[in-house]
C-alpha cells in the first residue's frame, strides 16, 4: 500500500491521507531523516552547503508529512485519527531530543560557527547557526547521560500531556449542549444567532435550537439572551470545561494534567540550569528577565485598574437602574454590558454585521494588503481540501506566485475552537537552487452562512480575521530562504504577534472600512453614522479588557516563575493574581484555567505576556502609518522590508528599530486603548 505522507507532493494530499498511514509514514520519515544526520554530521570539513542544507532538506520533508496530519487533528478530528496523531506524538518528542542531544551534529555546527567561513555566511544562515547552537544548549546537550535521558523523558510525557489536556478541552465542548423547544427561553438573541441556533438542531435532526459550547454559539447568549437562567446555565458549562466543577464535573478534568505539565517544566527548567520555566521560556525571547516581565505587568495593571474599577461601577449602576439587576453576576455582564453600549452610544455588534458578509470582507482584506504592499491575491479552484468550507488561494507579485494559502473560516463540530495561523510549508531553498514557496493554514470559528444568506460577520470577527492574516503575512511574503529563520520560524516569540496585531488597526480607519464593508443586501457601506458610533465605542471598557488580558498574564507567567511540585495550587495562584489586577472577581466554580489551551497545550507557557508586549510594537508601528497615511505606499514598502520580509534572521528589536528609527514606546498602546494620561 502506497503512503500518501512518504510520497512528495506540493500541496497536502488530505483526501488520501488516512489514520493508518500516519504512524508508519512518520517511523519511517524519522527513521531516514536520524540516517541521514548521522551521515552529514561525520563530515571532515563541515560547511553549510556540506551538512547544514542537506539536513534542513531533511527536516522539511519530516515536516511536510506531518504538517497535515497536525491539521487535520485540529479542524476534522476524528476518534481513529486521534489515536494515531497521539501515537506519533511520542515519537516524534524522542527524535526532536535525539536532535537536540546530537554530539556529532553539536560539533559539526560548532566547527562551522568558528570557521573562516563563517562571516561570509548570509545574515539567515548565521542566524541559523546561533539558533541551533543556543537550541542544543537548551536541549541538554552539555548534561551527563542520566540527566540527557531524564530530559528526554520530560519531553516525551510532556507532548502526552498537552494533546490530552487539549483533546479534553475539546472532549468537554463537544459533551454539552443544550436543546430548546420554546422559543421564549430565547428572547433578546437576535435573528442572526437563532437562525444559526436553529441550523444547530437541523444538523441533529431536531426540533427548536440548539446551543452548543462553540463560542458563535454560546457567546449570543451570554451577550443577549433576556433569561438569566439560561446565561447562568451557559456561563456554568463553558467556565467549568475540563475540570472538577460543572455538568461534566470530573469527566474530562484536567486538573491532574496541569499539576503535572507544571512539574515537569519545572524539572526540565532545573535540569537545565534554569531557576524554574519562566527564566527557562526567556531564552529564545525578546525580554531580558522574569523582573522585566512582571514589572511591565503590573505597570500597564496599574495604569489600567483605576479606569476599569470605575468601568465595571458604571455598569453595576446600570444594571441596576435600568435592567433590575442588583447585584452584577458573572453570566450578566456580558449582557449587561452589551445593554450599557447600546444604550450610551445606540450601538450593538449585531448592527454592524449586516455591513460585514465574508466575502466583502475577504475582498476588502486582500485590496488592503494590495495597496500596502503591492500584492495581489487570486483564489485557486482546483485543490485537494477535507472539508467544502475551506477556500485556497495563491499570492502573487507582478504575476508571480509567491505563497499560498488554505482558508477555514466556520465554526463546526469536531474543529478546534478558536482562530489561528499555522505553516503548512516554509520558504527555503532546495539543493536543487529552486526555491519551494511557503504555504500557510488560516483559520477562524466564525458564525457559518445560515438560510442561504452569507455569513456576516461581527466587526470583533473582522479584526480576528485581520490578525490572524497578519500572521499569515509575516509567514508568506518572507524573502528569507532558509528554512528555520524563513517566515514566522526563529522569531521571537514575544516578537510574532507584531504583525498580526499590527494588521488589525485598519479595522479602524474609514478609508480601510470603506473597502471591507458593504450591506449584504444593498452593498451600502458602512454608513457615517454607524461609523461615528463604531469610533465612539471603540475604547468602551477597554480598560476592563486590558486587566482581563493582564489577569493571564500574570498568572500565566507567575505560575511558571513560582511552581512548586506539591505545594503551588493552580488555582490559589489564579485567585492571588485575580486579588491583584482584576476587578471582575468570577465566582469559586470558574475554572478558566481548566480550559487554557495557550498555555498547557498550545506553546504560550510563560509566553502569553507577548501578545500585550508585541501590542506595544504593533501600536507603535502602526503610528507611523497614522503619521505618514495608513495607505501610505513607501511606509507600508519600509515595514514589508524592515519587518516581514526578514523572518528571524535577525533580532526583533533590530528590525523594529530599522523600520521605526528608534526602540519602542508604550505611549501609542496607551493612547489606542484610551489609557493615556
Amino acid at each position: 500500500m502506497s503512503n500518501p505522507l512518504l510520497t512528495p507532493h506540493t500541496l497536502p494530499p488530505f483526501s488520501a491521507i488516512q489514520p493508518e498511514h500516519i504512524l508508519p509514514g512518520i517511523e519511517t520519515l524519522i527513521s531516514d531523516t536520524l540516517a541521514t544526520v548521522d551521515t552529514l554530521a561525520n563530515n571532515d570539513q563541515p560547511s553549510w552547503d556540506s551538512v547544514i542544507a542537506p539536513i534542513e532538506e531533511a527536516y522539511d520533508r519530516l515536516n511536510s508529512a506531518w504538517s497535515p496530519v497536525g491539521h487535520l487533528n485540529a479542524v476534522a478530528n476524528t476518534p481513529e485519527l486521534r489515536e494515531a496523531y497521539n501515537a506519533a506524538l511520542p515519537k516524534l518528542s524522542e527524535y526532536a531530543t535525539q536532535l537536540g542531544q546530537h554530539q556529532g551534529l553539536f560539533k559539526a555546527y560548532r566547527r562551522i560557527a568558528d570557521s573562516a567561513d563563517f562571516a561570509s555566511l548570509s545574515a539567515a544562515q548565521q542566524a541559523t547557526i546561533e539558533h541551533a547552537l543556543r537550541d542544543f544548549r537548551l536541549s541538554g546537550i552539555d548534561l551527563p547521560a542520566e540527566q540527557q535521558q531524564r530530559y528526554a523523558d520530560i519531553n516525551k510525557r510532556l507532548s502526552e500531556l498537552t494533546s490530552q489536556f487539549s483533546n479534553n478541552v475539546l472532549d468537554a465542548t463537544q459533551a454539552w449542549t443544550r436543546h430548546i423547544t420554546d422559543s421564549s427561553e430565547l428572547a433578546g438573541v437576535p435573528q442572526s444567532a437563532l437562525d444559526m441556533l436553529a441550523q444547530n438542531a437541523q444538523q441533529q435532526d431536531k426540533e427548536g435550537w440548539l446551543i452548543t459550547l462553540d463560542f458563535p454559539s454560546f457567546y449570543p447568549i451570554l451577550s443577549f439572551c433576556d433569561n438569566r437562567a439560561l446565561r447562568e446555565e451557559v456561563y456554568r458549562a463553558n467556565v467549568t470545561k475540563a475540570s472538577d466543577q460543572g455538568p461534566h464535573a470530573g469527566q474530562f478534568d484536567n486538573t491532574q494534567l496541569m499539576e503535572e505539565i507544571l512539574a515537569l517544566r519545572q524539572e526540565e527548567a532545573q535540569l537545565l540550569g534554569f531557576a524554574n520555566y519562566a527564566e527557562l521560556s526567556l531564552a529564545t525571547k525578546m525580554a531580558e528577565s522574569t523582573e522585566q516581565v512582571v514589572s511591565f505587568l503590573r505597570q500597564l495593571a496599574q495604569r489600567s485598574k483605576t479606569a476599569a474599577a470605575q468601568e465595571l461601577a458604571e455598569l453595576q449602576a446600570f444594571a441596576s437602574s435600568e435592567l433590575g439587576l442588583p447585584t452584577l453576576e458573572a453570566w450578566d455582564v456580558g449582557y449587561a454590558s452589551e445593554k450599557l453600549r447600546v444604550a450610551r452610544y445606540a450601538l450593538s455588534q449585531e448592527d454592524l454585521r449586516p455591513y460585514f458578509p465574508a466575502p466583502k470582507v475577504l475582498n476588502g482584506l486582500f485590496t488592503v494588503i494590495g495597496k500596502l504592499y503591492g500584492i495581489d491575491i487570486v483564489q485557486l479552484h482546483d485543490f485537494d481540501t477535507y472539508h467544502a468550507d475551506v477556500s485556497f488561494y495563491e499570492v502573487q507579485r507582478d504575476g508571480q506566485a509567491i505563497a499560498r494559502f488554505y482558508l477555514d473560516l466556520y465554526a463546526r463540530s469536531h474543529k478546534r475552537g478558536g482562530a489561528w495561523m499555522d505553516d503548512c510549508r516554509v520558504r527555503r531553498q532546495r539543493l536543487d537552487g529552486s526555491v519551494q514557496l511557503p504555504i500557510a493554514y488560516l483559520v477562524c470559528n466564525f458564525t457559518p452562512p445560515v438560510g442561504g444568506k452569507p455569513a456576516l460577520l461581527t466587526h470583533n470577527e473582522v479584526t480576528t480575521l485581520f490578525h490572524e492574516f497578519g500572521h499569515g503575512l509575516h509567514h508568506m511574503l518572507t524573502k528569507v530562504s532558509v528554512g528555520s529563520v524563513s517566515g514566522i520560524n526563529g522569531v521571537a516569540w514575544d516578537a510574532v504577534e507584531l504583525p498580526s496585531q499590527f494588521m488589525e488597526n485598519w479595522c479602524w480607519e474609514k478609508e480601510a472600512l470603506d473597502l471591507i464593508s458593504g450591506h449584504y443586501q444593498t452593498g451600502e457601506p458602512l454608513p457615517a453614522e454607524l461609523l461615528d458610533k463604531m469610533m465612539a465605542a471603540k475604547n468602551f471598557q477597554a480598560a476592563m479588557m486590558m486587566v482581563r488580558q493582564l489577569e493571564f498574564a500574570l498568572f500565566d507567567f507567575v505560575l511558571h516563575r513560582d511552581f512548586q511540585p506539591g505545594v503551588t495550587q493552580v488555582q490559589q495562584v489564579l485567585d492571588a493574581v485575580r486579588a491583584e489586577v482584576a476587578v471582575l472577581i468570577p465566582p469559586s466554580f470558574n475554572r478558566f484555567a481548566h480550559a487554557f489551551t495557550h498555555i498547557f497545550a498550545g506553546g504560550y507557557a510563560a509566553g502569553y505576556y507577548s501578545y500585550k508586549w508585541a501590542e506595544v510594537l504593533s501600536a507603535d508601528a502602526f503610528s507611523a502609518f497614522e503619521e505618514e497615511g495608513i495607505f501610505n505606499r513607501q511606509t507600508g514598502e519600509r515595514f514589508l522590508t524592515a519587518v516581514l520580509e526578514q523572518g528571524g534572521s535577525k533580532p526583533a528589536m533590530e528590525l523594529f528599530k530599522a523600520f521605526r528609527g528608534r526602540e519602542p514606546d508604550i505611549g501609542p498602546l496607551l493612547r489606542h486603548s484610551g489609557l493615556a494620561a
